[in-house]
């Protein structure tokens, strides 16, 4: 079993994150091949909501349970559980899909399994990496992660296009149980640091997570930086996703484009993502990492704007638009990571970023709601306006909120160091 040491948890580390790599990849291939499916034989408008919301419900309900209990439970453990119950259920839809069964309704359903499993994932793998990485390598991890993510966002839709028209969907599927499996291989012999309870440890029962949930939330309004920041990432979501989902529509009725203009915006956002995260990586931010936000915030906004204002015969300025946008996404969210793996203790942190992520996720369905009435009395421009106008008044108010500009001074959450990794024996000579 590979331990982790203040000498020697780059390979350790990394070797787990290499493994996420496929899963990710597996996971973004499989969503390609099924929402493509689910459009070519339904066509219905409605059946991709109900997929959207099949994945994202779960983390609105569910996700401040779910981190509680990662607080508790081994997070090693979770991450292996938690991987190979998304291995069973996509194999399972595999099955369906060989056997020519499968309704949109068994898509609902493994969609759900899929997102349940990764509420309680990626809080346990997000909490780890503050015991497994050194405080000052964490903004650099968050950009290594931002990168990765944008990657896949230009490599895996040319690459499940490529794979649905030579092979079945269920041989895109079984891609994806493969990867998983690839994926949870190295967390059996790698021992990820456990968190020290701060809080007195009793037996996992439906009032104890209450308990810690609550606790959570009480932590979080506590804490008014952190609750001002939350406030900003829910008006976000349910400012510019909206905008986001709106693409496709302004592509085709403002720009008067097709599928191929449609690529180049997506393109555009994910190579923006890929080029902002791997500066982030590098440069790690300014030392205060609430300015390195706040700056991105205020670019993210902007570039939001000049997408709503591209005129019809300018469609090369919503590209750019789009990909400078794409720059500054983990510009904002990479310090902001790191900030709270910083501060959050260990043994909390699986609760705080599933409450952040659950509140940030319930306004999705608001602004998708409202999204299709707004957009046909005002136009599809005015969703980009909107988010943009707020997202850069947002950044402005952080450098002007002593509650967020101050965060990282507040004497009530300074930087903790979860427990200190030991330090590696010499060999024998």
């Amino acid at each position: 079993m590979v331990e982790f040491t203040q000498t020697n948890w780059k390979k350790p580390f990394f070797l787990i994150w290499s493994g996420q790599i496929f899963s990710l990849l597996g996971s973004g291939l499989v969503g390609f091949a099924l929402i493509w499916w689910l459009t070519q034989t339904t066509g219905s408008a409605t059946v991709l909501a109900m997929a959207t919301l099949a994945q994202i419900l779960p983390e609105v309900f569910l996700g401040p349970f779910a981190g509680a209990l990662v607080d508790r439970w081994n997070r090693r453990v979770v991450m292996i559980v938690a991987d190979l119950m998304i291995a069973a259920a996509t194999l399972l839809l595999g099955v369906l899909f060989w056997l020519g069964v499968v309704e949109p309704w068994q898509v609902y359903v493994i969609l759900f399994v899929r997102a349940v499993g990764g509420i309680f994932h990626w809080p346990a793998m997000q909490a780890s990496t503050s015991l497994m990485v050194p405080e000052k390598h964490l903004t650099r991890i968050a950009g290594l992660n931002q990168t990765l993510r944008g990657a896949l966002n230009i490599v895996t839709p040319a690459l499940g296009a490529l794979l649905i028209s030579v092979i079945p969907t269920y041989g895109v599927i079984a891609i994806d149980v493969v990867t998983a499996l690839i994926a949870v291989t190295p967390l059996f012999f790698v021992n990820i640091p456990q968190p020290v309870r701060t809080e007195k440890a009793v037996a996992v029962t439906p009032r104890s997570v209450l308990v810690d949930v609550w606790e959570g939330l009480k932590y979080v309004f506590t804490w008014k930086g952190l609750l001002a920041i939350l406030i900003m990432a829910m008006l976000i979501n349910f400012l510019v996703n909206p905008a986001f989902m709106l693409m496709p529509l302004l592509v085709k009725n403002h720009f008067q484009g097709d599928a191929w203009h449609l690529g180049l915006m997506e393109s555009g956002w994910g190579i923006g993502l890929v080029a902002g995260s791997l500066l982030l990586s590098i440069w790690g931010g300014f030392k205060r990492k609430v300015i390195t936000s706040m700056i991105g915030l205020i670019g993210m906004g902007t570039f939001t704007l000049l997408v709503g204002f591209a005129p019809a015969t300018l469609f090369g300025m919503a590209v750019v638009g789009m990909s400078l946008a794409g720059f500054m996404n983990p510009i904002v969210n990479g310090p902001l990571m790191a900030l709270l793996q910083s501060r959050v203790p260990a043994d909390k942190q699986g609760r705080i970023f599933t409450l952040i992520n659950s509140g940030s996720a319930a306004m999705m369905p608001l602004g998708i709601a409202l999204a299709a009435p707004v957009a046909e009395n005002l136009g599809i421009q005015a969703w980009f306006l909107a988010g943009g106008f707020i997202t850069v008044l947002m950044g402005v108010a952080g450098f002007l909120i002593p509650v967020i500009c101050n965060i990282e001074s507040d004497p009530l959450h300074p930087p903790i160091q979860a427990k200190p990794l030991p330090v590696a024996a010499p060999e024998a000579g």
